[in-house]
């Protein structure tokens, strides 16, 4: 007889725990959900109060026999599931197939897989939260009413295999609006002007920018404008009139939440949501860490809130202090406000162990693993330290009628950028010193010189700025932004290309249907509202059913009124120039799951496809013919040669074109912390490596 069964969701997780409970525990993983509602057919029973239909996932029987049988061998059974709606659900599904009382305290939480954190949390075990289970059974009845009510009109409107869901098509939308705001842009002209003067003893010129006539704000519209600038203001003194310095602050970045880790992750490390989410529950779950066995790295990733313990913190700031300084630690501890609309339930992502620096475990994770935990240990560190300060420097100096500004900003204490600079979607502005001037000097110019430009269009939407802007309207919560923006591109609704979303003709035409008959759908306001009222089902302030029940009124008339109204919609394929080399018909271009490939359009009669062909412009170092860049069925890159299979030439890392001086094998393309850099192909007996700085060597001088 085991003393207590404990149920996790991954069996990782269960590996780590088990390591930390010691043999009285026995701890088994459920792999996530074992019931849910039937793919076969709706699933919920509309005329009985919306009464969901659970059954036994398929594939998941086995599994459940086997926790069933440790259960009866067990005197006691925790839950221990994650602490969010979707671990409450299982931990209340789990219940229900082993018949235990879940209003009993048969109920685990933990926010961090530490020995001390697990230990505390089987002595607070507690009865399943009900309202946690109903607002996520209300979530997932309302996303099954909405999708297999509306993909069945897509498929006979649209064409089959199209989905619909609350929350996807209002991602759609966002990048479809912004699409048609890029389309209807009209540039506008402006010019910029620029006076470069000579400062004494100084050895850069000081750029300064036109600001206006008489030190009043003017903007140049046209050439005729700027040339009268120019001219006014050639051959003049420019005499300094004013000068302006300021202390700066910038405070240290919050802790990351779930979005803002998504974020960071994608501009700093080039990570899409899925995989920085697949890494992260990693670290969550447990890693091995030479000496410790399988180890929980960060707590808990599905969070919006930026709040930390008050002994994590404790920590946090004996490490600076010891490690910094104390004029990094700041006089009073760092504390962050969260977003109106925030739930938090749990604490920021944070490493568990501030002695397990980065550096001590790079040898140990493999490379994404250890950026991203490099980067939430740094963000963590950073958020607790003292804020930076910076002196700015404006100059304004008078030509004749022409008034120009020059702008400098200068370090004066790094504070918390010592160890963490972060980035944004914005341009930043850029360090730069200027020279002293005495006032009333006067500069000479050696140059005066306009640039003609044209207002932007907004820049499309990034997997970064999607998330951003959903966090910001209430849309989705953070366990839904990563499979969000996967669910809109595997449908072909959205494609990605150079990191940019870029909405399909699909899309567009799917997106256009729901706002002509289900405007509330895919209406922003609508679905932010829709969220707080999960969060009011939570809270235990609003009952389930009766939200359902207010929405599915309405929409099952817009369903009923749509399958008679709506047309036929014919979304003609792009013809390619490539023949099919099985038909002879010229290849159309279609959207799947990992991008556009060209397919043969007498399907099915011919059912040949093939990838688009991207050369990369290196010669295939086997042949000399053209090296092109191909995926995975699962979607990952890798480099062939275009005469393939004659030539069976192919390397995960993208050939440079360059041999190497030390062996003459190939070089590759390969990215680290610090950047990018050139490698020999053959590491095992060369590992020559060649950084963008010029300097050489080999992995064996590192």
């Amino acid at each position: 007889m085991t003393d207590t069964l404990v149920i996790v969701e991954s069996p990782a997780k269960a590996k780590t725990i088990a390591k930390y409970l010691g043999s009285k525990y026995r701890v088994v993983a459920s792999n996530g959900h074992i019931r849910d509602l039937p793919k076969s057919q709706l699933g919920v029973d509309i005329d009985n109060d919306f009464e969901p239909k659970y059954i036994t996932l398929r594939g998941r029987g086995d599994v459940l026999e086997k926790i069933k049988k440790e259960a009866k061998q067990a005197k006691k059974v925790l839950l221990a599931t994650d602490p969010d709606r979707e671990g409450e659900a299982i931990s209340w599904h789990l219940a229900a197939a082993l018949k235990m009382d879940p209003t009993k305290n048969c109920r685990v939480v933990f926010n961090e897989i530490t020995k001390s954190v697990l230990q505390a949390s089987i002595k607070k075990a507690r009865p399943i939260d009900g309202n946690l289970v109903d607002a996520q059974q209300a979530r997932r009845v309302l996303d099954r009413l909405v999708g297999y009510k509306i993909s069945p009109l897509l498929w006979a409107k649209v064409r089959k295999g199209l989905s619909a869901g609350r929350v996807q098509s209002v991602a759609t939308r966002i990048i479809c609006d912004r699409e048609q705001e890029i389309m209807d842009f009209v540039p506008e002209e402006y010019w910029t002007i620029t006076a470069l003067l000579q400062a004494p003893r100084a050895r850069k010129p000081i750029e300064a920018k036109f600001f206006g006539y008489n030190g009043e704000k003017t903007d140049i519209r046209n050439e005729e404008e700027a040339n009268k600038v120019i001219k006014l203001s050639t051959g003049v003194p420019f005499v300094l009139a004013d000068e302006k310095k300021a202390d700066k602050i910038r405070h240290a970045p919050a802790p990351f939440t779930t979005s803002s880790m998504l974020q960071e992750a994608s501009r700093k490390l080039g990570l899409t949501p899925k995989m920085t989410m697949s890494l992260a529950q990693q670290l969550y779950e447990g890693v091995e860490v030479g000496g410790k066995g399988s180890v929980g790295l960060i707590t808990y990733i599905r969070t919006d809130s930026v709040r930390v313990s008050e002994e994590a913190q404790g920590m946090a700031l004996d490490f600076i202090k010891s490690n910094y300084g104390d004029k990094y630690v700041p006089t009073r501890p760092n504390t962050y406000k969260g977003r109106s609309n925030a739930q938090d339930a749990h604490e920021a992502i944070r490493p568990t162990n501030l002695l397990l620096e980065p550096s001590m475990l790079k040898d140990q994770l493999r490379s994404g693993l250890f950026r991203l935990y490099k980067l939430i240990y740094e963000r963590f560190l950073a958020s607790q330290m003292t804020s930076a300060v910076y002196e700015t420097t404006q100059l304004t100096f008078n030509a004749g009628p022409c008034t120009y500004r020059a702008n400098g900003i200068r370090t004066v204490f790094d504070g918390y950028t010592k160890l963490y600079t972060e980035t944004t979607d914005d341009s930043e502005e850029k360090e730069g010193t200027l020279p002293e001037v005495e006032s009333g000097a006067a500069l000479n110019a050696s140059e005066v010189k306009g640039a003609r430009r044209f207002t932007q269009p907004p820049a499309r939407y990034t997997e970064a700025t999607l998330v951003k802007t959903l966090e910001e309207k209430g849309i989705g919560r953070p366990s839904t932004y990563s499979p969000t923006i996967t669910t809109i591109i595997e449908r072909g609704y959205v494609c990605r290309e150079k990191k940019q979303l870029i909405p399909t003709e699909l899309g567009f035409v799917v997106t256009q249907l729901m706002k002509d008959n289900f405007s509330e759908i895919v209406d922003v306001k609508f679905t932010a509202d829709m969220e707080s009222k999960l969060d009011e089902v939570e809270e235990g302030s609003k009952e389930w059913r009766k939200v359902i029940s207010d929405f599915y009124g309405p929409f099952e008339s817009s369903v009923e009124e749509a399958f008679k109204n709506v047309e036929h919609v014919k979304i003609p394929d792009e013809v390619s120039e490539v023949k099919c080399d099985k038909c002879g018909a010229m290849m159309v271009y279609k959207v799947g799951k990992f991008g556009k490939f060209l397919a043969c359009p007498n399907y099915p009669t011919c059912r040949n496809t093939k990838p688009i062909v991207e050369k990369i412009n290196v010669k295939c170092p086997k042949c000399g013919a053209d090296l092109i860049k191909l995926h995975t069925k699962k979607g990952r890159a890798f480099y062939g040669c275009e005469r393939h299979p004659e030539c069976d030439f192919v390397s995960w890392l993208k050939p440079t074109g360059e041999n190497c001086p030390k062996c003459g094998k190939y070089m590759v393309q390969k990215i680290g912390k610090n950047g990018s850099y050139k490698q020999c192909s053959d590491t095992e007996n060369c590992g020559f490596v060649l950084r963008q700085t010029g300097k050489q060597k080999s992995e064996s001088d590192e």
